[in-house]
């Protein structure tokens, strides 16, 4: 299993990068705080009906419980919230370039507290990446593009503070977790840790609604059609992508799983080229080459 890692996060990357496509509209629809709140609701649905049917929520135990639901909150509660509001503020091109940081905040993390280190051609290939899929969120927009991937609203700086938070708040849940996933004394189900979550997440939006806080109000009325988006999404990103990322920690370090997991705005350009028929932008085309390079010096480190 040395290796099968680098694949699943490869393969959360490319949940990610279908889900975002349904995330944009969705969001703007809802508000950032209601999107999240259905999406939460979703997934958790999702996962708990396979956790009952396969057994797994019977690895749960008290102290996996309390971990899983802490890292729900701080990762999926604020940190998906804070990307959400970021993509509403800066637009989801200028937010995902400043989530794609949570990789750098990952590997200097798991260098502090479990030692992991990154050298020689794997350094390289990591700033590879990294700058690879900046580059191609950053460079890959025309200018007569006006779509909801390029929208902006009001003044950039608490879009910028939302999206590093929420890259920090993925980095910090990510970390929490790979501890518990990686035990084998008691191993834990992924699904079920995913189901306990998303579970937590949404009770947490709940409880803000409840309390009649403004922005977890919807800023229009839910209907099919966006339901549908939301759930596809919810489906795809949390409960696919997020329980193949828990997977790959039980194998393998936190810094490789983040930098791999990181590569989903690049995965997107294809599929815009495809939906919205627009050849991307040169610059995205240099990040995407220089991501593709970083990746595959990442993955030839075994």
């Amino acid at each position: 299993m040395s290796f099968s890692y680098d694949y699943l996060a490869l393969a959360a990357a490319a949940c990610w990068a279908t889900a975002s496509l349904l995330s944009a509209n969705a969001a703007r629809h809802l508000g950032a705080f209601a999107f999240s709140r259905w999406r939460m609701f979703c997934v958790s649905l999702m996962l708990w009906s396979v956790a009952l049917l396969t057994g797994g929520w019977s690895s749960l135990n008290g102290h996996s419980l309390s971990i899983m639901a802490l890292s729900g909150l701080i990762g999926i509660f604020i940190g998906d919230t804070a990307l959400f509001a970021a993509m509403n503020r800066l637009g989801p091109r200028r937010a995902g370039v400043l989530f794609a940081t949570h990789a750098l905040f990952s590997a200097v993390l798991a260098y502090l507290v479990f030692g992991e280190t990154i050298t020689g051609l794997t350094l390289v290939g990591c700033l590879l990446l990294l700058g690879g899929v900046m580059t191609a969120i950053f460079m890959g927009r025309r200018s007569n593009e006006t779509h909801a991937w390029e929208q902006d609203n009001g003044s950039p700086w608490p879009g910028i503070a939302l999206g590093l938070l929420a890259a920090l708040c993925q980095s910090v849940a990510t970390l929490m977790v790979k501890p518990v996933m990686m035990s084998t004394q008691d191993p834990l189900d992924p699904v079920a840790a995913s189901a306990v979550r998303m579970s937590i997440a949404f009770f947490a939006h709940l409880a803000l609604l409840w309390c009649g806080l403004s922005v977890a109000r919807p800023l229009q009325r839910i209907n099919w059609p966006i339901f549908g988006m939301v759930a596809l999404n919810a489906f795809l990103a949390m409960g696919v992508g997020m329980t193949l990322i828990l997977l790959a920690l039980r194998h393998g370090e936190v810094g490789m799983v983040a930098m791999l997991s990181s590569v989903s705005p690049v995965l997107v350009l294809p599929l815009l080229w495809l939906i919205m028929k627009r050849r991307p932008a040169n610059g995205a085309w240099l990040g995407a080459l220089a991501t593709v390079i970083g990746t595959l010096l990442i993955v030839a480190r075994h």
